[in-house]
């Protein structure tokens, strides 16, 4: 009996100040036999008990890390989401950023007698410029784009939406990012420096296209193929329109056809959340206006080759080559399955590089030519 009562005067002390030794003792388990004893006399013990454990759960839980499924998941966490913001993981998007460059730059070599070394360095600086600058794009585009991405299905796990970086973090990567890529373009002529420099505000304003037009990816060609026009004057000093400008333009076309292919993949949830773009203008007349593009596309590329002067290797294999390959492109892909967009997205990888080798050759040949 004095047990009993001592338990529940104890228990009646609870609204008042307790020492550290009576609050232990009122935590107990809930198979406890005590209580048993109590559960009579009380019914602020189980709100007691049931915040107790709340608090204990809530000091251990931790945050589990982002699965990637890829080579990502054996970085260190800390590490992985940095490299996942920049999607290194997903390299198509820095080769697309590359070929233009790589055509301006191997165009003007052509044009100019440029020697192998030359170019070839020149390459080099400009494939390293596109990994890092693709990297700031998307870090730049994850800003801007955090309180979207987490009702897409396929962007909920992004760095700075799923909260593995917080905005203060990003925004901080990103001045890395920039002074890298800085770094490389100061190792241009002035005249590209100032050239690449102005390519930045259509970096910085993409992201912002797809609230207000249906036609972002009209701003995303403009500025994925500045290289075009960069790799021209980081060549020679200067722009030679009648050849850079119709390159680039062709380039933007092109953009406009792998993009809009890439943008069928979320259509459903960028209807929903409000988001535009030219999967959405074109709905169910996309291979139209993707087959439009495509000869838009080759047809300048073709005059960029003819005002330069290049040979037949050019029109074989930069014009009919990327022609067949873009032609089979949209044979086979179907617009309402994510699979297929995301596999003839990054086909064209291949088309670039078809553009670019035709290129090659013909200055391969063209120096064979001389030589006899």
């Amino acid at each position: 009996m004095s047990r009993h009562f001592t338990v529940v005067s104890l228990l009646r002390q609870t609204t008042r100040p307790c020492p550290t030794r009576v609050n232990s003792f009122l935590t107990f388990r809930p198979d406890s036999p005590i209580r048993h004893l109590l559960k009579p006399h009380t019914r602020a013990l189980p709100i007691f008990y049931r915040q107790q454990q709340h608090w204990s759960s809530t000091t251990q839980e931790e945050k589990k890390p982002i699965v990637y499924h890829n080579w990502l998941d054996h970085l260190p966490t800390k590490i992985a989401p940095y490299a996942a913001l920049t999607r290194i993981d997903k390299p198509i998007g820095t080769w697309l950023l590359f070929w233009p460059c790589a055509w301006g730059i191997s165009m003007a070599s052509y044009a100019t007698g440029g020697s192998v070394m030359e170019t070839a360095t020149m390459i080099g600086l400009f494939g390293t410029g596109s990994l890092i600058m693709r990297g700031a794009g998307c870090t730049i585009n994850d800003l801007w784009d955090r309180d979207i991405d987490n009702k897409v299905e396929r962007t909920k796990i992004r760095p700075i939406t799923s909260g593995a970086i917080r905005p203060t973090q990003a925004i901080g990567f990103l001045g890395l990012q920039l002074t890298a890529g800085l770094g490389i373009l100061t190792q241009l002529n002035l005249y590209s420096i100032l050239l690449g420099a102005s390519s930045l505000s259509l970096v910085v304003t993409y992201p912002l296209m797809k609230r207000v037009t249906y036609w972002p990816q009209l701003v995303l060609g403009l500025a994925f193929n500045w290289g075009a026009l960069l790799g021209w004057s980081a060549m020679t000093g200067s722009l030679d329109l009648s050849v850079a400008g119709p390159l680039y333009l062709g380039g933007v076309c092109w953009t406009l056809v792998y993009d809009t292919i890439y943008a069928h993949q979320d259509k459903i949830d960028d209807a929903k959340v409000g988001v535009k773009s030219t999967a959405l203008r074109f709905g169910h007349k996309t291979p139209e206006w993707l087959a439009g593009f495509s000869s838009a596309f080759v047809a300048l590329t073709a005059m960029a080759g003819y005002m330069n002067g290049q040979g037949l290797p050019f029109y074989a294999i930069s014009v009919l080559g990327t022609a067949a390959h873009l032609a089979w492109q949209l044979k086979t892909v179907n617009y309402n399955d994510s699979v297929s967009c995301w596999n003839k997205f990054k086909s064209n990888t291949w088309t670039g590089g078809i553009l670019w080798s035709g290129i090659v050759a013909d200055t391969a040949y063209a120096s064979m030519q001389v030589a006899a």
